[in-house]
């Protein structure tokens, strides 16, 4: 339960610290007093937004704290050891909002975002407004106060992520599937496209060894003249040639072959020239004696190239490109036949999330049907208490169109109500007065909130339009709320006031510079004399004061 609220700088409040206890703790005090302003402050220590205005005046920055006991709160521990949060102590919320519009969010002393403090709020404090019924005038808070009452929630979260993910496997299907028949198309392309370019079997380097040997063909007479004609000149010719003048030349300088220096190494130099012309002689003689001029050989060649160019024309690439565009070709077919894969496996995908989907769908029916009933009678209850005689409540769920998965399950959830007597069960939205919407959400609240396991229950002048025996009765309700957990109340009724296990009074303070709002906490006569001024009385007189004692003696006996 909250143990502790401390705010600096907010709003009209310079400094305050609040010590709460357990029961129905009652806050009271004129009107623009300030006691919204604490609840608000309580709110963005749970992670409401905030913006630079909520910085009193002067200061650079709002600081609130808010402190509590997680002894009967599990959920929250769990969260919290979840994500290394834990201590041994209470847990502290904190948020600051500077002058400049920045926020910061701790929790017990580790910064952390605002959702984290929102996440963690919500199992902590439910905060129930003036302005909830309201709200209740739209399906989907229909649905959901039925779901806390069934305390379903975390199933009804499972539903809402199982159609989340059916809808977006869909949708990934249906993309697709629609581009289905131009991939067909394109495979089909493209099988035709590679069984050419297989059916060439061009290798790696072909090309340019083809081209080569096509080339040698084609002036296989000039080339072979030209073989002859340095064969001859290098070591044929009669007038003289290379190999005989080498040979001659070494003979002249063998007869000097012990001088060392340049001279030896002009005769090495020579020798090897001789070797080599030789080696050169021998390699042109082979190519002559096996070089094949056969027509047919070199009409092969040019059917083969012509093939390759062709190929290459047609697909708009250089020739020596083919062996790459094979390669594009085959893993572009391949991706296409990925994604036929995919069709596939998105289907068995699909088919699975709606079988989860059909499967917590059904569980959550099953137990908002078993709900629906109990949360009927207990609101129809209450409304009759709350001033409604002869009122009638019904929660009913109508069916959703079979083969649909909506995010909310398998049945949409409507109240209906009858004010009076006679009158037929109609939508919530047609029927109730302002008066009576304000009745009715505060038996829903109610009731909702006995089965809620937030040990810490807010309640923001949710009695606005009711008074009288009927105040009384709300009174009651809240109290006996109080005494199984925590309830804060902002009221402006005495028969509700009186009903407090504690009282808080919150006023302005003024000095000759500012003022700020304080807050009090009443015992005693101070509190007789605050309930008092709540039963209209501009001076408190003897019979004020005496009824508001009899009205606080009533509430605790």
């Amino acid at each position: 339960m909250l143990v502790h609220l401390s705010v600096h700088n907010y709003a009209i409040v310079e400094h305050l610290d609040l010590e709460l206890k357990r029961g129905m703790s009652v806050i009271s005090g004129e009107t623009g007093a300030g006691k919204s302003i604490m609840l608000d402050a309580l709110g963005l220590a749970l992670g409401d937004r905030a913006d630079s205005s909520v910085v009193r005046l002067g200061a650079d920055k709002a600081d609130i704290l808010a402190s509590f006991d997680l002894d009967d709160i599990p959920d929250a521990r769990a969260w919290l050891a979840e994500r290394d949060l834990d201590n041994d102590g209470p847990c502290i919320l904190r948020r600051v909002i500077t002058a400049e519009g920045r926020s910061r969010g701790y929790i017990n002393g580790s910064p952390c975002p605002q959702g984290d403090l929102k996440a963690l709020g919500e199992l902590l404090i439910d905060i129930h407004s003036q302005h909830e019924h309201q709200s209740l005038l739209k399906p989907d808070t229909h649905r959901r106060l039925l779901d806390e009452y069934s305390a379903s929630q975390e199933l009804a979260r499972q539903v809402q992520l199982a159609a989340q993910r059916w809808r977006q496997t869909q949708q990934a299907l249906e993309r697709l599937s629609n581009s289905s028949d131009e991939q067909r198309a394109r495979q089909q392309l493209l099988s035709y496209q590679l069984e050419e370019l297989e059916n060439l079997a061009l290798a790696e380097g072909e090309l340019e060894q083809l081209e080569q040997e096509h080339k040698n063909l084609a002036n296989a007479g000039q080339l072979l003249d030209a073989c002859r004609q340095v064969t001859e000149l290098c070591s044929e010719s009669d007038a003289g040639n290379v190999l005989s003048a080498l040979t001659s030349s070494l003979q002249r300088l063998a007869a000097f072959q012990n001088h060392a220096g340049a001279l030896g190494e002009a005769v090495n130099l020579l020798a090897s020239a001789q070797i080599q012309v030789e080696e050169a002689v021998g390699e042109l003689n082979r190519f002559v004696d096996h070089f094949d001029a056969d027509p047919q050989r070199q009409q092969a060649l040019e059917e083969r190239l012509d093939t390759i160019y062709t190929l290459a024309r047609k697909h708009r690439v250089q020739p020596a490109e083919l062996v790459a565009l094979q390669q594009r070709l085959l893993d572009e077919l391949e991706g296409l036949n990925a994604d036929d894969e995919a069709i596939e496996r998105l289907g068995e995908e699909l088919a699975a999330y709606a079988r989860h989907y059909e499967e917590k769908a059904t569980d959550l029916s099953r137990i908002r049907q078993a709900a629906a009933g109990e949360l009927s009678l207990a609101v129809e209850a209450e409304i009759q208490r709350l001033g409604m005689p002869g009122g009638r409540f019904s929660v009913t769920l109508k069916p959703v169109a079979e083969g649909d998965y909506p995010p909310y399950g398998f049945e949409q959830v409507e109240f209906l109500v009858s004010a009076n007597p006679g009158q037929p069960l109609r939508p919530l939205a047609k029927v109730a007065s302002g008066g009576e919407l304000s009745r009715i959400s505060l038996a829903i609240q109610v009731i909702t909130a006995q089965t809620s396991r937030v040990p810490t229950l807010v309640f923001d002048e949710v009695d606005v339009g009711i008074g009288g025996p009927t105040a009384e009765i709300v009174g009651h309700l809240l109290r006996r709320l109080g005494e199984r957990g925590q309830v804060l109340t902002v009221t402006h009724l005495p028969q509700v006031a009186a009903q407090g296990h504690h009282h808080l009074f919150v006023h302005k303070a003024r000095d000759s510079e500012q003022t700020r709002t304080a807050v009090a906490e009443l015992h005693g006569r101070g509190r007789i004399e605050e309930i008092a001024r709540m039963l209209g009385g501009v001076d408190l007189t003897e019979q004020s004061l005496a009824h508001a004692q009899q009205m606080v003696t009533a509430a605790q006996a």
